[in-house]
């Protein structure tokens, strides 16, 4: 039996997530739940799966759950401390951590402590905290399973979490979102509307963004980085339209080996819930034939956010953290209508230089960094959108 605790239960990947564990049936079981502030859509989590505790991060939200739940024999919990509790849960041994953003770090951290194994979508908490993961020697990569899927095709590809030592490069394979090939000044009339239709995955409405501005494919290179062991130098993008190869690893031979499916991400939630087995799944399988597949190099000139992520790697320190939460600020305005796509990047650009980088910093460092480029990102939107500050 494989006790599995989900966080971030009520977005895309959690949702898709707990399709998988029904799919899959006897020997998995859900002991632990945590959301946000969704606690109509968590109370029917708790009810068709019956786990032992329940979270949200918001208190009013969490407290409305405990009256939906009422006749259930789940504990309920709320804030920060019950994200924590979820992620450490005694009874769960595989912790999915599918939150978005910066909310994944601080439960990742306690997960690895308690040591737990994690199947982990919440990228951002590598982006952030790689670093100080590694310089610990907390980032055991055996107990993390990829779930995003570029990061499962690698760890597919190598056949071990930790098998890097033949690897020439990796292949992140993008779709290029739905403005590939637009220009600048086609991209300045973009509307949230418009980005929000990616042309082949189904997803929540942050990575959604993200995929638009090729941001999402700079924080994976990053997690990539942690993840795998690799040099910067060692990752390579790569505009893939179809989406069917999900990612290719070229070893020091000249030999690539490459992971292919349809572009469905219960695939690859399903292997990190399964591993080291593989079982018969649901999804559709890809038919070859009459297919072409077609490789682009990325256009970093109109899509600079791809650039800034890597110049945030190389930097190293605070400045992941900074540039993580200053496109998190920029992705929301842009939804709220509050600036314009291509000014994502000019706000992420304009923290970015206005940081002092803390180098090898601890856990208290990376949340300052967290809260400050927040501040500092909501103060240039004021800036380019002449409120006054």
């Amino acid at each position: 039996m494989k006790n599995i605790a989900v966080l971030g239960s009520t977005g895309s990947i959690g949702r898709q997530t707990l399709e998988v564990i029904s799919n899959l049936g006897p020997g998995y079981r859900v002991v632990a739940l945590a959301a946000g502030s969704n606690d109509r859509l968590l109370a029917e989590q708790v009810k068709r799966f019956r786990p032992e505790m329940a979270a949200l991060s918001d208190m009013e939200a969490a407290g409305r759950l405990a009256e939906r739940v009422r006749s259930e024999n789940c504990l309920v919990e709320g804030g920060p401390d019950g994200q924590l509790a979820a992620a450490t849960w005694p009874s769960a041994g595989l912790i999915v951590m599918a939150q978005v953003g910066f909310s994944g770090f601080e439960p990742l951290v306690a997960a690895l402590k308690d040591g737990k194994m994690i199947a982990l979508s919440n990228k951002e908490s590598l982006v952030v905290g790689g670093e100080i993961l590694e310089r610990l020697g907390m980032l055991d990569r055996n107990r993390i399973f990829p779930v995003d899927s570029e990061h499962s095709a690698i760890w597919q590809c190598l056949g071990s979490p930790t098998s890097t030592a033949e690897v020439n490069r990796i292949f992140l394979t993008a779709s290029g979102g739905p403005f590939f090939g637009w220009k600048i000044k086609k991209l300045e009339r973009v509307t949230a509307e418009m980005a929000l239709k990616h042309p082949n995955w189904q997803m929540g409405a942050k990575i959604t963004i993200d995929s638009a501005t090729m941001m999402n494919k700079g924080l994976e290179a990053i997690e990539a980085k942690w993840l795998f062991d690799l040099s910067l130098e060692q990752i390579e993008v790569v505009i893939h339209r179809q989406s069917i190869i999900h990612s290719m690893v070229e070893y020091i031979d000249g030999s690539i080996i490459a992971q292919l499916g349809r572009p469905d991400m219960q695939l690859p939630i399903q292997y990190a819930l399964t591993y080291p087995e593989r079982k018969a799944s649901r999804t559709e399988r890809y038919n070859p034939f009459g297919q072409t597949l077609n490789f682009e190099q990325p256009d970093r000139e109109n899509f600079p956010c791809l650039e800034l992520a890597f110049q945030a790697a190389r930097a190293g320190g605070t400045m992941p953290a900074v540039l993580n939460g200053a496109n998190e600020i920029a992705v929301e305005k842009f939804l709220s209508g509050s600036i314009g796509f291509t000014q994502i990047p000019q706000v992420i650009e304009r923290v970015m230089l206005r940081h002092d980088i803390v180098e090898n910093p601890g856990f208290e460092d990376v949340i300052e960094a967290d809260s400050w480029s927040r501040r500092k990102a909501a103060g240039i939107i004021d800036e380019l959108t002449g409120r006054v500050i």
